[in-house]
């Protein structure tokens, strides 16, 4: 047969395969069962679970898996106002049309929206499910949330580990900086000011380039020759608190998560964006204690940060004697920009009374709420399956002189941490391995105005099946009101230039011992 006759017919053949198709999805669409259904007494089960969550009038579609047997599926999505959305499927995967969500959503903000799920058995009548419903929220969260996506730091130095941007309305992840484009390396702490996605700074780390800071700022980038750590800006934007530590990783021979870290030695320092300087307060830098965590309230009036005893001498071994010891209190110092002074330290919520030790503190932008994690010991969550998520009403009355507060019934039995709050101060983001119990994936929380957290729901994905065969983890994720502006190689060419701007810890600091400040790989430890 001629070559011309055989595409002809392949294209024809094409052509009614994509006409068949179509027909049988109007023919079973206009045909499904609203009526004539054999009725279920529960809700049908579909991945990821997203029923009962309230839900972000600006989210992207919630794709979901219908877990059960059948061979069609129709799922009708519909609220007060506006057409439903009806999804034919004939292998259980329903993909909501974007702009349809959208424009459902939109017009139902404060309402409740419905998934009808329909399942026709083989040779069987069609079966409805009971209706699942969630509420869609007044208000928006905000446009981009950035994170890390790594391998388990089982896996060496080498695999790749990247600072991506993913816009919540719609599936577009991009890449804002990638170890690939410095040949190996590690990324991590990248902060924000105020939700602002053009004030940042991020660590990087190369055994080629070195170790720095990348400061962006309107789309100009700076390399600080600086290792920062953990870090939060002040509302002002002129001075930033980051940790200093040393936090070796070690392993146990056999427990259901055996890697462990220990922060041997830390303090906090103060980053002044004019002249470009670091110092040291020494209310922050007590030689017998271990300062971390450090998180601006609202109105930059108080830092929050992680305290406990330094339990060992300076030269110890790893992991040192009375490491499972350590528990950490959450504590806050006053500090006044207008004078460049600070108060006294004083407590929020100490170890002795909670009987645990608290990391990642966040404060929402309002104020009002103080989020954190509690654990057994240390002060490192992700890698404690016990570690739950907790909220402080600041506003709230103090009792026995500290803040009251409670467990959050969104925690699951696996590990929960890494916390970021909406610049509305509506939504919490924070990371959770309840799916699988290795991998951590991010999960979104409303918090109405009483501070009732409601029901999780996993970062919403094209594909349900995603987080199925996703071997990354995610974690820092940190919310902003937009992509920022300085991505790729604006900032790993200035990373790759090797020298940048020179910031000094001055070398009378507390902690590490005056007069010895340890070479840039004393820090240079991959963690997850």
């Amino acid at each position: 047969m001629h070559k011309r006759s055989i595409i002809v017919l392949l294209l024809v053949a094409a052509a009614m395969g994509v006409f068949a198709v179509v027909a049988l999805s109007s023919r079973s669409v206009a045909g499904a069962p609203t009526q004539d259904s054999e009725p279920m007494d529960r809700q049908a089960r579909l991945r990821p679970d997203y029923g009962g969550s309230v839900i972000p009038p600006n989210i992207a579609p919630l794709n979901f898996a219908i877990q059960e047997p059948g061979v069609a599926f129709w799922a009708r999505i519909s609220s007060r106002q506006g057409d439903a959305i009806e999804v034919l499927s004939r292998d259980g995967i329903i993909k909501v049309p974007p702009k349809r969500w959208r424009s459902l959503l939109q017009a139902n903000r404060g309402q409740t929206l419905c998934v009808d799920v329909f399942v026709k058995e083989a040779n069987g009548p069609w079966r409805r499910f009971q209706s699942t419903t969630n509420l869609i929220a007044q208000e928006d969260i905000d446009a981009c949330l950035v994170y890390r996506k790594m391998h388990l730091t089982h896996v060496r130095v080498g695999s790749r580990i990247g600072i991506y941007c993913r816009h919540l309305s719609t599936f577009q992840e991009s890449v804002v900086l990638s170890s690939t484009s410095y040949e190996g390396g590690c990324l991590n702490c990248h902060s924000f000011c105020q939700n602002d996605p053009d004030k940042m700074l991020l660590g990087v780390r190369s055994d080629k380039y070195g170790t720095a800071t990348l400061l962006a700022e309107e789309g100009v980038v700076h390399r600080l020759d600086a290792k920062f750590g953990y870090t939060s800006w002040h509302p002002s934007g002129r001075l930033a608190v980051y940790a200093v530590n040393n936090i070796p990783m070690f392993y146990h021979a056999a427990r259901n998560e055996v890697r462990d870290t220990v922060n041997l030695d830390s303090m906090l320092a103060i980053y002044r964006c004019e002249p470009g300087r670091s110092d040291v307060e020494p209310k922050l830098a007590q030689k017998d204690r271990l300062e971390n965590w450090p998180v601006w309230s609202g109105d930059g009036k108080h830092l929050y940060f992680c305290t406990a005893p330094k339990l060992w001498p300076a030269n110890t071994g790893v992991p040192p004697a009375l490491y499972d010891r350590v528990k950490y209190d959450l504590v806050r110092i006053a500090y006044d920009i207008a004078t460049d002074t600070w108060g006294e330290i004083e407590t929020v919520l100490s170890a002795r009374q909670t009987g645990k030790s608290i990391g990642m503190p966040r404060v929402s932008p309002d104020g009002r709420w103080l989020s954190f994690c509690m654990f057994d010991y240390g002060y490192f969550p992700s890698w404690k399956q016990e570690s739950d998520l907790y909220l402080i009403d600041l506003q709230a009355p103090r009792q026995d002189g500290q803040f009251p507060y409670r467990r959050l019934e969104i925690n699951s039995d696996k590990s929960e941490a890494w916390q970021t709050w909406s610049s509305n101060s509506r939504w919490l983001v924070f990371s959770s391995k309840r799916l699988h119990g290795v991998f951590t994936r991010l999960f979104l929380s409303y918090v109405d105005s009483a501070g009732q957290v409601h029901k999780p729901f996993v970062l919403p994905q094209e594909d349900p099946d995603f987080y199925e065969s996703c071997l990354m983890v995610f974690n820092t994720p940190e919310l902003v009101t937009g992509p920022p502006r300085a991505v790729g190689e604006a900032l790993a060419g200035v990373f790759r230039r090797r020298r940048g701007m020179s910031v000094s810890i001055p070398q009378t600091m507390a902690t590490p011992p005056a007069g010895r400040v340890p070479p840039a790989s004393f820090w240079q430890l991959q963690r997850e």
